[in-house]
């Protein structure tokens, strides 16, 4: 048995493993202690396996597992599906860094093609994967010495195929007939759904995981990619000038002929007939958000077609992404006027936060543009720009977003200015504490509404199951246990309904 073969059997094993382990402790939700425990088990897989081909993390890949460790634990803190959502495509940003780094990309001068190739490579692996391994990577006739070995491999492959089909067919008939369903669940004491569901968890995360693992310990399919050659396109200093200048054209028009418009801000809207506050936010705040994330890709495009056989072309670039990145940091300066004035009138959502933040990391983004694109080093771009991605998540958990919208409405209503009672109890657990607080200091109506809803959701929460605990979601239990009598006197009456 060959060493290739060995690892891809060990591979098997440990996503055997972790397929039982998801199913195990992910199949329970809200994620919370369960997700940090099954991604350290991942993180542990792969510092194991990759001893066997010390290359794979070699180098400093080692450290890509750190953004896997964190935002695994992470989902133990915080309760705002935003940001676990933001903690599993950093997970999965890392982990398709991870494979790249194994087959051979150095992160640090890799371009932006390269990145994207590292994540279509993982979901490849993870989709395919396993099958290349079973019938490529790992050679079974040299572990079979004998026509018995063989009958057997092939009764095992056999039941292997029979399993999933007998469960799908299985559970559909028993669903069909319940005495049939009755017969069953006498003679083999089994409940085909529930049967169903665990094969299912536990085959589907196996299925991923070993496919993950062999990109990144067996695969090589970066240099098979690699050695296509795309066919050569490009464009003139003409051409890409001609696209660049009309759209610093644009954007220096609109910048001047919105300039009141832009910094008028509150009194502009006052003096404009029939232009409200939720106008004057909408009809520009989420656009200009649209134009300053079209930008960014359209800059590294042009720059990637444009022919640099002459030096001149580059200075003539750089002079007209320039322009049109100060132009574009005025109209991003304008989205962020926007979104203040309206918070100032209707308060602060999460729906206003995550845009306002991600207008923040690119305007990070657009200034390292300027350090290494124009300067002359693109291959340093996509690296910095990635390791800006992560520090925003990062600064979003230490702002914790629902937590901050609570005491930013809870202010504007101490203020005597509107509230929206029925938002902010819909925020996370995040924002429990703060709202506890707060109620006594609510108008009654605002007070009996929030008491209501916060009590009505969280004194029925269930906190028994350990793999879903979560920072937030005990801290917010032991809050609205500790002060139940108080909310329950301060809750609107619940409401009799007739017939």
């Amino acid at each position: 048995m060959n060493e290739k073969t060995q690892l891809g059997i060990r591979i098997l094993a440990v996503a055997l493993v972790l397929g039982v382990l998801g199913d195990a402790l992910l199949r329970e939700g809200p994620w919370g202690f369960n997700f940090f425990l099954w991604s350290a088990a991942l993180v542990l897989a792969l510092i194991e396996l990759g001893s066997w081909r010390r290359e794979a993390l070699a180098g400093g890949g080692h450290w890509l597992l750190l953004p896997v460790t964190f935002s695994g634990a992470a989902f133990m803190w915080h309760d705002s599906p935003a940001l676990k959502l933001l903690n599993v495509l950093a997970v999965l940003v890392a982990l398709s860094l991870v494979l790249l780094r194994a087959q051979g990309a150095r992160l640090l001068h890799s371009g932006i093609m390269e990145y994207v190739l590292g994540g279509a490579l993982t979901g490849l692996n993870a989709i395919i994967g396993l099958l290349i391994l079973l019938l490529g990577d790992i050679q079974w006739r040299g572990m079979l010495n004998d026509r018995l070995s063989r009958r057997a491999l092939a009764v095992v492959r056999g039941l292997l195929f029979a399993l999933p089909v007998l469960l799908v067919f299985g559970t559909l008939l028993i669903a069909a007939d319940a005495i049939f369903e009755g017969i069953i669940k006498d003679v083999l004491h089994l409940d085909f759904t529930t049967l169903f569901m665990h094969a299912f968890v536990t085959g589907f995360f196996a299925w991923i995981v070993a496919g993950f693992l062999r990109g990144v310990l067996v695969g090589k399919d970066r240099e098979s990619l690699t050695s296509l050659r795309a066919p050569s396109l490009s464009l003139g200093i003409i051409e890409t000038g001609i696209v660049l200048g009309s759209l610093d054209l644009l954007f220096l028009s609109f910048v001047l002929v919105q300039f009141r418009y832009f910094f008028g801000g509150a009194a502009h809207v006052g003096v404009t007939k029939g232009l409200t506050y939720a106008e004057y936010a909408r009809r520009g705040f989420f656009e200009l958000v649209t134009v300053a994330a079209l930008v960014l890709p359209l800059l590294l495009l042009a720059h990637w077609l444009l022919r640099k056989d002459e030096p001149g072309n580059e200075r003539i670039f750089r002079v007209l992404a320039g322009v049109q990145i100060l132009l574009l940091f005025v109209i991003m300066a304008s989205a962020f006027q926007r979104m203040r004035l309206y918070q100032q009138e209707y308060g602060l959502t999460e729906q206003r936060l995550y845009p306002t933040a991600f207008m923040g990391w690119l305007a990070v983004v657009f200034i390292w543009f300027a350090v290494t694109v124009l300067r002359g080093h693109r291959e340093r771009f996509a690296f910095g720009a990635m390791v800006a991605g992560f520090l925003l998540i990062a600064a979003l958990h230490l702002l914790n977003p629902d937590a901050f919208v609570a005491r930013v409405n809870v202010a504007r209503a101490l203020e005597g200015r509107r509230f929206d009672a029925h938002y902010a109890a819909s925020l996370s657990a995040d924002a429990v504490p703060t709202l506890v607080a707060a109620l006594p200091g609510l108008r009654q109506e605002d007070r009996c509404t929030l008491a209501a809803q916060i009590i009505n959701h969280w004194s029925s929460a269930d906190a028994s199951d350990w793999r879903t605990w979560n920072h937030a979601r005990t801290r917010a239990l032991q809050v609205v246990q500790h002060d139940a009598t108080q909310l329950r006197a301060m809750a609107c009456p619940a409401k009799d309904k007739k017939d």
